[in-house]
This record gives C-alpha cells, structure tokens and sequence, in this order.
C-alpha cells in the first residue's frame, strides 16, 4: 500500500474531466471546492450525456439528459466553481479512447489552458464501468496530445498551441499517494453530489419511496461519503481528505 502525503498545492486553474455527470463531484469534489474558495479557476468537463442514469425503463432520455446537463450546472455552482461546465456528448455506455474523442478533449485542455487536470484513474484494477475506464485512458491521452506542438487541433480562432499541465491527479486509484485536506469543504461537496438529483435513486440510495424516510436515506448517503473523507483523512493528520495518484512529469 503507497503512503500517502499531504498535497498543498493551489494552481490557478484545474479542469476536472469525469465520464458522466456527478463523477467529478464524487471523486474531487472537496478538492475543487477548497480550491475554488482560494481563487482557483475551476472548470468541468464531462464526456458523456448520462442517457443512461435512470432505472426508469419509461424515462424520457432527451429530457433525462437535459436535466443532467443542469444538475451538473448547478453542482458546480454548489463548489463555488467560476470556470466553464463543458459537455462533450458521447453516448452514456459507449465512450472510447478514439482520436476524435481524444481531439475533442485535448481541445479543451488547450483553450481552458488549466495547471491541473482530474480524471479517473484508468488503471484500477477490477474498475466495472466501461465508461470510467474509457473516461481514464481519454484524459491521459488528451493531457499528451494537448502538449504535443506537432499535433495540430483547431480553435474557433485557429490552431491552437500546446498546453502542458504542471499536474494530473487521477482519483479512485488504487495506490493513491497525494492526500488534500478538504476539511471545511466537505458540506460543500455534498451539496453537488446532492445536486444531481436524477441519481439520487440510481446511485445513492434515495429512493423516496412512499415507505421509506428519504430523510433517513439522505443521511445515509451524507455518512457514507463523510466516513470515506475520514479515512482518507487520518492517513495525514486530518479531519476529511482525498487521495489521488499524482503525475506531475508531464
């Protein structure tokens, strides 16, 4: 198991780049609330329209994906975060590490020109979702296609030139080594997850079911994800953290 260290670090800007909306809540939530709080430009970018997050086999997708487009708004407005909500609209379920979708993201990398990008670790083992994995691979491989001053991708105002970030963290690894102390932030984390309100049923467990407490449900889900943030916290001697595997030789 790696030792984890505390990192106190606080770039200027960050883009966070998750699969589906409420994956960069889950995995860097707290990191990017803190940050925000201190001035840092935060940006999201997500890959997929989430067509796909609802059990309602009745559901209106174009509507479903519509609503998720604004719960993702607006939790990153719960973060305090300035910076742009981009969506790159590849089908939930069937995202690929393909040139384009490599293009499109290295893209964004070189007109929101962040110092630190967030992503799925790609490389966890026994990761299910064929999103997430595909989500991991694109970022790494859109962070090397944006620095690369041979690769030509084009603007609205022209070939863009190359961006190199100074850091990738990469969350849900399975040998994290870099810990952010998030404490203070945490309230601020759960109010964007809370925010994605279509998932509540789907993926925390807040059914609203007519004999169920959704009050209890929510409470639930809010220790669940505060106990995770302890853990990861006592490792460096605070009260609520999270781990990431850092790459900064980019």
């Amino acid at each position: 198991m790696s030792v984890l260290h505390r990192y106190d670090e606080m770039p200027a800007s960050a883009l966070a780049i998750g699969a589906h909306p409420d994956d960069v809540e889950f995995g860097a939530g707290g990191t990017l609330a803190r940050w925000a709080a201190a001035g840092c430009v935060v940006h999201h970018l997500v890959l997929t329209d989430g067509s796909k997050g609802t059990w309602d086999l009745d559901a209106d997708v174009a509507a479903l994906v519509a609503a998720r487009q604004e719960e993702q708004r607006r939790a990153a407005r719960a973060l305090g975060a300035t910076g742009e909500v981009r969506f790159v609209d590849r089908v939930d379920g069937e995202l690929a590490d393909d040139p384009a979708t490599r293009t499109d993201v290295a893209r964004v990398i070189r007109e929101l020109r962040p110092a630190a990008v967030f992503g799925h670790d790609p490389w966890r083992r026994y990761r299910l979702h064929p999103d997430h994995r595909a989500a991991g691979f694109v970022t790494c491989d859109a962070v090397v296609a944006a620095r690369e001053p041979h690769v030509r991708i084009g603007g609205a105002e022209g070939d863009l030139g190359p961006w190199r970030p100074s850091a990738l963290l990469l969350w849900e690894a399975d040998e994290p080594d870099v810990a952010v102390d998030v404490t203070g932030h945490t309230e601020a984390k759960l109010a964007a997850l809370l925010a994605h309100a279509s998932q509540h049923e789907s993926t925390m467990a807040i059914t609203g079911a007519t004999d169920a407490d959704p009050a209890a449900e929510e409470a639930t889900f809010r220790r669940r994800v505060l106990e995770k943030l302890a853990t990861w916290g006592c490792q460096v001697g605070v009260a609520h953290a999270e781990a990431f595997k850092l790459l900064d030789d980019l």
